[in-house]
């Protein structure tokens, strides 16, 4: 009996090890959007396509970077309707810490306590994964920029730079390439900005694509208008 005995079961371990459902979730993250963050010395850059399938659809209410608390965001790539959950129960978990301790709950700490719901719906019965992987934005504690991926298996990981999504290798790729330890916030957005017009169909604007980024100097996290986005894209033309 092969592996595919076990591919409909998620608390059920295949003969080799795996649990075939979450492997099936991460086949639905590399089927998503390409999304990448860079986090730089003054702050941290998170951006995504936001590109339509159709010219009809009114994208005006559609949006995939989300603000968590003031000092944090996210954007995903994957299944929508399973991020606006994450987004929700990482609010409430945000706002439950500051009612008890009076302060914006770290990005790390957000990231722990998102990661162990996802970790959650990898061992209950009659549940499945959460289709979609997270890039988490912010400030930690110390107010160090902290960039960090969440996978649907629970697990997470700080990163320097990254990428999740469609053409998630290939951008990578280009982050190797161009990053640098002393990177600042402006050279991050620019660079993030030429990583997804690697693997874009199409032209980019300021329309289709979202940017969101947490500076150092004021701790916000905030979303970058289409105005703002498209002078850095004429910037880098």
């Amino acid at each position: 009996m092969g592996d595919s005995a076990y591919s409909f079961s998620l608390t059920t371990f295949s003969r080799t090890g795996k649990l075939l459902q979450i492997e099936y979730a991460l086949n639905a993250v590399a089927n998503g959007r390409t999304a990448l963050g860079i986090a730089a010395t003054d702050g941290v850059v998170i951006c995504t396509d936001k590109k339509f399938s159709s010219a009809l659809v009114e994208g005006e209410g559609v949006r995939k970077v989300e603000r968590i608390t003031d000092g944090s965001g996210v954007v995903y790539a994957g299944v929508g309707p399973d991020y606006r959950v994450l987004v929700r129960k990482a609010r409430k978990s945000s706002q439950a810490y500051y009612r008890e301790y009076r302060e914006t709950k770290p990005i790390s700490q957000l990231v722990k306590s998102t990661a162990s719901v996802m970790q959650e719906y990898t061992q209950s019965g009659g549940v499945r994964p959460f289709g979609v992987s997270l890039l988490m934005a912010g400030m930690d504690g110390d107010g160090t920029p902290r960039l960090f991926q969440v996978d649907p298996s629970g697990a997470y990981f700080g990163w320097k730079a990254t990428a999740i999504g469609k053409n998630y290798v290939n951008a990578k790729n280009f982050l190797e390439k161009r990053y640098q330890e002393d990177m600042e916030l402006e050279d991050a957005i620019h660079t993030a900005l030429l990583t997804l017009r690697e693997g874009f169909e199409g032209e980019m604007n300021g329309e289709n694509i979202e940017v969101g980024v947490v500076s150092k100097s004021d701790g916000k996290f905030r979303l970058l208008t289409p105005s703002e986005i498209q002078d850095y894209l004429d910037e880098a033309n």
